[in-house]
Formats: structure tokens, C-alpha cells, sequence
């Protein structure tokens, strides 16, 4: 007996220790005492660009579960260096989820982030524009008060997330002040129609303590608890702290862990936890190849990547990468003294690039994937369906609209720097009623499609595909879908380089067996040109034309045309009857089956 009472006493101890020690990761989270009824509120903040964990703003009913879950969400994931995420979670943890793709990396800067709450709606804002706006029945569940919070943490969802890795740590999230307006309609100063009037701002030069509270929790999913001492008030600045167990607070001892390497051709692209003290970054010598010599070190606008170029690498099978003496930009930097990874060698897609986002290889489509380092394509997140035997009216290729990706914010493709045609192939099979799912599609910044329902627009399990030509500069194609009603689906992509005025098949004029444009002329042209093209069988074809941002200028649906040769004419008019401005224009011709692309050089 007093053996088995001193093991329970131990076995007591240990748990205690552990219990104690709570999770490997300590994050952070900063919340009101005071809850909120409807009101604006308003972050300057700067987040943190780590894969695998998030920002956030948001407020939160934590009197649930006495009261229903309410709860609405702005979080800047790490994974993107695009979007900023937004949520509202009505009773029943249902969520409605939309992403906001941005033209800035929100860990690079500070940039001001909102939400108004009101019983109609809830509307968010990125630098004083409201951006996405919810309405509806879930919007009059929203009902009860909520905290306002602020935190940092690691998910367990790494589809969401992304994937985890603990050498980006310490990682922090900058919070310059926060305000709050409540919700006046008819007698206030600010927001949206002056419906709100002003009540406090907190700037973070001291902890508020009759404000502010420093959380002490955790939950199921979170992968860290929350220590008061990772949430720091310094300079004027509320610091959030993701770190490891054994170094919470706002302190940075830990030196940069190069994640991953790729050979590209002769350049190698080298990708690091952290932002890099760029002399050091940019010294050849600081990087060694087996049998190779580092010409030149560049470190990118990120400041975590660095592009080496290695005369002769691409005759390598297989390498690795050394890198010694790199700084980071700590106020007392940490230096890597000596490291070593494993060089992926790219393995270059030709083109056209054709895959189906929904599944597995199917015809001449490629199966999908995740993305990484070691691959040239693949989504970033999301989930697939398929809908087996069902017909797709319109569907050129028939498999690939049988099966979808759904709920996904990026797909990813890796391509040599240069314009392409990109073309994003749809059909929606589950919803049957207009509004259901209402999406936003953009590609390389530009928005193909803006609010795209596709019951209404197109019709039920009806082909959709919508062709965007757009520059690749940094030797990626982005697509990036937005949900504002429901989540993005997308069946399948198709990229083809866009057209330099040699027909982009390689066959001559005399080939019959392909649709494709032959020439215009004249080119350059001042009044108008005339498009020649060849087609294989009968077919309708509409024309857009693109100018060289990827906007389109003009479209119109052409009728159509018999086999063989046939030609159109062009005057440089943009749809809404203005005349266009001189430049390079890239004219696009859309059959049933096939897209074919062509610059068009227009001289006034």
C-alpha cells in the first residue's frame, strides 16, 4: 500500500509539472474588460508573416455558452503575403467566412484595418475603404455583446494555417492603437454615413489595466497558451509574442533557419525563417556550392528571400546548400554560423499547363496538388468534391467539371517571367438557387471576375471559363479566390504563353489541325487591323481584348465562323465607345474548346 500511495503521489507530481508547463508555444492575446453592443472598430497594425500561425482583431462573446456563440473576425494569416481573412461566427460556431486579397504584404507595414457592427450588417475596411459587407439573416443573430481582443497564435489546422515549422520563432504582431465608435445612426461623426460616434482611443504608451486584460488560456486546436509576459507595451507599440516555452517576451535570440532552397536554372532561390540583415544577405561568400562558385547574392523586396546566381547549377542533379555568417535584423543581431540544406531542382512545366484542381490526372489535365517548395503548382489550402456521372452542359473536357476545388484562397504556378493566358475553368454543381455562392476571382492582382454567381450568370452544372492574360514577374501566377457569399470553387486551370506573333502551336499557316491566329495586319496599325485566324472545325468565338495590366477593354461575341481560314476586324474602341489609347494590346479569341492569344501594337 505505501508503495502504490508514493507512485500515485509521483504520478501526481508529474502531471502537476505538466499541467504547469501547459503547451510548447506561449502566444498572446490582449482583451477588453468592457463588452460591446454594435460599434466601429478600428486597428493600426503590422502583422506577423509566418506560415503556420496568425494575427488578429476581432470581438467575441465570451459569456458563450450561457449566451449564443457571436463572434467577428479579422485575421491576417501568415501563410499569405496577399490577403487579409474576415469572419463573422453566428450561434452554432457557423461560419462565413471571405478573404480580401490586397496589393501589400500586411508584415511588411501598418495599415489600417476596421469593422462596423450594426443590426443590418457588418462591412469591413482596409485604409478607410470598406472592401466586404455582410448582410442577411445571420447578421440579426449577432446580437449579443462581445470583447474586443487581440492575439497571436499557432492553429492546428494546417490546411488553414499552413504548415508549422518552430524555426520561424520568436514571432510578433505590432499593434499602434485601437479605437472604438459606437453605433449612433443620425447623431454621430464617423464611419459610414456618421453613424458613429466616438468613445476612446488607446495608443499603448501604458497598459490600461482598467481597459485591458492579458489572457491566460487556451483551447482545443490552439497548438500555445497565452503568458502575460508576450504581451508587451513598448515605444508606444503593443507587442504580441509567439515563442517558444523557454523564451517568452519581446526579445529575439534565436539566428535565421533557412527553411528551403530551390535550383532554378542557374539561380538558386533561397528562403529564410525571418528578415535578413541585408550586407550580409548580399555577400557571395556567405554561400557555398560543392564544385560551384555564387557569382552574386540579391535579397529580395521580403527581405527572407535571397536569389544566388551559380554558373553551371542546372547541370547539377542533385546539390546542397551551405550558408554561413547571415544575419538578422534584431536590435542585437543573431548571426547563422554554419548551415546546410538540400537543393530541390525545379523540374519545369511545358506549356500549355493544363490541371484539374478537383482531383486526380484526367486526359491531358495533371492531377492537383499542395503547394511547397518542391513542386511547380498546387493549391495552398482548401477541400475537393466530386460529382460522379453527372452532366456538365457546354464542358469541353467533361471529368474535369465532374470535380472541384472548393474553399480555397490561393492556387499557385510556378512559370518562366513573362505574360500568359490564364484561364479559369468552372461549373457549379451543388448549389441550384441564384446568390447561394458568390465569388471573387483574382489573378496577378487583376479581378477577373467580381461577384461571380454562376446559377444566375451561367446557369446550374452549365461549363464556365473565364481567359485573364497577365504578367508573371516574379515567376509565379497567383489565383486568388474570394467567397462573399458561400466558398470559391474552381474545376480546372489552363495557362498558355501568351502570343509574340509567332503562332504559339509552332505549325505554319498551312497547318489546318489547329485553331489558332495566324497574323494582323496592318501591325503596328493606326485606324484599325485586320485579325486572320485558321479553325479546325465550325465554331462560335467570342473576342476580348486585353490591354497590358490584363483589364479588358473591349468584347464582343463574334458569331460563328466555318473550318479553315476567316478574317474579322479590329478597331481600336474600347466597349464603352471611347476611343483607345496608343500601345501594346493583346487580342484574345475564345472558341468552345481552344483560346488563342495574339499582340496587337496600335500607333495613333
Amino acid at each position: 500500500m505505501k508503495r502504490h500511495a508514493l507512485i500515485l503521489l509521483f504520478l501526481t507530481f508529474v502531471l502537476s509539472s505538466l499541467a504547469a508547463a501547459g503547451k510548447l508555444y506561449k502566444g498572446a492575446e490582449y482583451r477588453t474588460k468592457a463588452s460591446y453592443l454594435y460599434g466601429r472598430f478600428e486597428v493600426r497594425m503590422k502583422s506577423a508573416g509566418r506560415e503556420g500561425m496568425l494575427a488578429s482583431f476581432f470581438t467575441y462573446n465570451d459569456d458563450y455558452p450561457t449566451t449564443p456563440w457571436n463572434e467577428i473576425d479579422i485575421e491576417i494569416l501568415g501563410r499569405y503575403t496577399d490577403d487579409v481573412q474576415f469572419n463573422t461566427i453566428t450561434p452554432g460556431q457557423v461560419n462565413h467566412v471571405s478573404h480580401q486579397w490586397v496589393n501589400f504584404d500586411p508584415s511588411q507595414d501598418y495599415h489600417v484595418y476596421a469593422f462596423e457592427w450594426t443590426p443590418q450588417y457588418v462591412a469591413w475596411f482596409i485604409d478607410s475603404v470598406e472592401v466586404v459587407r455582410q448582410t442577411g439573416e445571420h447578421i440579426a443573430s449577432l446580437s449579443y455583446p462581445q470583447k474586443l481582443m487581440m492575439n497571436v497564435w499557432n492553429p492546428s489546422a494546417a490546411n488553414w494555417a499552413g504548415n508549422w515549422n518552430e524555426g520561424v520563432l520568436p514571432a510578433f504582431a505590432f499593434y499602434d492603437w485601437v479605437k472604438y465608435a459606437s453605433y449612433t445612426p443620425g447623431s454621430g461623426s464617423v464611419g459610414s454615413n456618421n453613424n458613429f460616434s466616438p468613445q476612446w482611443m488607446d495608443d499603448f504608451d501604458v497598459w490600461d489595466q482598467s481597459r485591458w486584460d492579458k489572457a491566460t488560456h487556451t483551447w482545443n486546436g490552439n497548438n500555445c497558451d497565452f503568458v502575460t509576459d508576450n504581451a508587451v507595451l513598448q515605444n508606444g507599440r503593443l507587442v504580441l509574442c509567439l515563442t517558444t516555452a523557454a523564451s517568452p517576451g519581446f526579445v529575439d535570440s534565436a539566428p535565421p533557419v533557412l527553411l528551403w532552397a530551390r535550383g532554378e536554372g542557374a539561380t538558386a532561390r533561397l528562403y529564410f525563417s525571418e528578415e535578413l540583415d541585408r550586407p550580409t544577405a548580399e555577400t557571395a561568400g556567405n554561400y557555398i556550392f560543392a564544385g560551384r562558385s555564387v557569382t552574386q547574392a540579391r535579397l529580395r523586396e521580403d527581405l527572407r528571400t535571397v536569389e544566388l546566381s551559380v554558373p553551371g547549377l542546372d547541370t547539377l542533379s542533385s546539390a546542397i546548400v551551405i550558408v554561413q555568417n547571415v544575419r538578422d535584423c534584431a536590435p542585437f543581431p543573431n548571426t547563422i554560423i554554419l548551415e546546410a540544406t538540400p537543393l530541390v531542382m525545379q523540374k519545369p512545366l511545358s506549356l500549355p499547363i493544363l490541371v484539374n484542381t478537383g482531383g486526380g490526372a484526367t486526359g491531358a489535365y495533371a492531377a492537383d496538388q499542395s503547394w511547397g517548395p518542391s513542386v511547380e503548382y498546387g493549391h495552398l489550402d482548401g477541400a475537393t468534391s466530386n460529382f460522379p456521372g453527372v452532366t456538365v452542359a457546354g464542358a469541353s473536357d467533361p471529368d474535369v467539371f465532374r470535380s472541384e476545388l472548393y474553399d480555397f484562397c490561393e492556387y499557385k504556378i510556378r512559370v518562366p517571367v513573362g505574360q500568359y493566358s490564364v484561364t479559369l475553368m468552372m461549373a457549379e454543381n451543388y448549389f441550384t438557387d441564384p446568390q447561394q455562392r458568390v465569388v471573387t476571382y483574382v489573378v496577378e492582382g487583376v479581378a477577373v471576375e467580381a461577384g461571380l454567381d454562376l446559377v444566375s450568370q451561367v446557369g446550374f452544372r452549365t461549363a464556365y471559363e473565364r481567359t485573364a492574360v497577365v504578367n508573371a514577374q516574379d515567376g509565379v501566377i497567383d489565383i486568388h479566390g474570394q467567397g462573399l457569399r458561400d466558398k470559391p470553387l474552381l474545376n480546372g486551370i489552363r495557362v498558355e504563353a501568351v502570343s509574340t506573333g509567332l503562332n504559339d502551336d509552332g505549325t505554319d499557316a498551312a497547318d489546318e489541325r489547329m485553331f489558332r491566329i495566324i497574323n494582323n495586319f496592318p501591325n503596328p496599325f493606326n485606324g484599325g487591323t485586320m485579325i486572320v485566324f485558321a479553325l479546325p472545325s465550325a465554331d462560335r468565338l467570342t473576342l476580348r481584348v486585353f490591354d497590358t495590366c490584363g483589364r479588358v477593354v473591349a468584347c464582343r461575341s463574334l458569331g460563328e465562323f466555318p473550318a479553315g481560314e476567316s478574317i474579322i476586324r479590329w478597331n481600336p474602341v474600347g466597349d464603352n465607345g471611347a476611343a483607345l489609347p496608343s500601345g501594346v494590346y493583346f487580342c484574345m479569341l475564345e472558341g468552345s474548346k481552344r483560346t488563342r492569344v495574339h499582340k496587337l501594337v496600335y500607333l495613333k
